[in-house]
């Protein structure tokens, strides 16, 4: 497998994964909503499936996080415009989405969605998780954010190349809290640290990261003086920001961040890594193909709401959709990006 040499290289393969998503996202929906008729669920005699009338959403973390407010607009939307009768929401956390995706693994009900994403695909190469992503059935990929980077209101350090200073003169002194290890929050930690000139192999030793549970669980660490530095979406820590609670040094997007308009990117203070987090849902394993379609069909119907937009404005997230085929060509070629990149700053061998 080939490695990249440099977080530009890095950077380049991610965003351009990104953005090809987005770029196919029209062409997608039209071709969904083209098909006509309405959401169906278990096959009946003539291999058809029967309509979807509830579906259960699971958020592979602890209330509070991206993964759970995913979760929470998909239930709102679907149950609120009629798409279906009820769409109960699960939150099973632990070890980066591991856990859920081991529930995932052996659920019966096909009629399931499981929210899961960036740091989810970095969290199963950590843990070496059995349960592996591409054992479930990819069903759309629907949003992306910018992860920003941030530091208590009162902190000395005014400036992300302050705080990676530090980082390389402390080492461990210097505590960076984030999502699951082997997430992209601690993807992107990693890529600082090695344009910062650290070698992949002291990157482990170097940096002090301290995965949280998601939620209210950074702010907490944050505001308590547990760790010098955060990070995480943008949606997770903007009103933090906005209320002067937190003080955001650079977005990780290669434009600035509509949440927070005023908060330079990273390539803005001269060092050149951009990556987003993107989430979307996968359904079990094993399922049929008249399911499968059938639940791409109820999402690509979600996705046309207004309220979805809505959503999506109301969270600082940018449309991405994708699905079916397309998002599991997506999602491999992530999966490789992400192994790759793990290697390069040193999380896996």
């Amino acid at each position: 497998m080939r490695s990249m040499h440099r977080s530009t290289a890095r950077s380049t393969r991610m965003t351009t994964i990104a953005r090809a998503g987005i770029a196919g996202a029209a062409v997608i929906a039209l071709a969904a909503c083209s098909t006509g008729g309405a959401p169906s669920g278990s096959e009946g005699a003539e291999g058809e499936a029967a309509a979807i009338t509830d579906v259960s959403v699971i958020a592979p973390a602890d209330p509070g996080g991206g993964w759970d407010q995913t979760a929470r607009e998909i239930s709102r939307v679907l149950t609120e415009t009629g798409l279906v009768g009820s769409a109960p929401v699960e939150n099973i956390g632990g070890a980066g989405g591991t856990v859920g995706l081991a529930s995932l693994a052996t659920e019966t009900d096909p009629n399931t969605l499981m929210v899961m994403g960036s740091v989810m695909v970095g969290a199963v190469e950590t843990n070496a998780s059995e349960n592996r992503i591409e054992d479930m059935t990819p069903i759309a990929k629907l949003t992306e954010e910018p992860l920003v980077i941030v530091v208590p209101a009162d902190s000395e350090y005014q400036s992300l190349q302050d705080l990676l200073d530090a980082i390389v003169a402390e080492g461990q002194g210097v505590a960076v809290t984030g999502g699951s290890a082997g997430g992209i929050d601690h993807i992107l930690a990693g890529l600082l640290l090695s344009e910062a000139g650290v070698e992949a192999t002291e990157v482990p030793s170097t940096l002090n990261y301290i995965a949280n549970s998601g939620g209210g669980e950074a702010l907490t660490m944050l505001l308590g003086g547990t760790v010098q530095a955060g990070i995480s979406g943008v949606g997770e820590f903007s009103e933090s920001v906005l209320a002067g609670d937190l003080r955001a040094l650079a977005v990780s997007s290669a434009e600035p961040a509509e949440a927070l308009p005023d908060v330079p990117t990273i390539q803005d203070e001269g060092i050149d890594v951009t990556v987003t987090n993107w989430r979307g849902v996968i359904a079990p394993g094993g399922i049929s193909d008249a399911e499968r379609t059938a639940l791409i069909d109820l999402v690509t119907e979600l996705h046309g709401q207004e309220a979805w937009t809505e959503a999506l404005e109301t969270k600082g997230w940018t449309d991405a959709f994708m699905t079916g085929d397309e998002f599991e060509a997506f999602l491999e070629e992530d999966v490789t990006v992400t192994q790759e990149t793990l290697r390069t700053i040193g999380l896996i061998e």
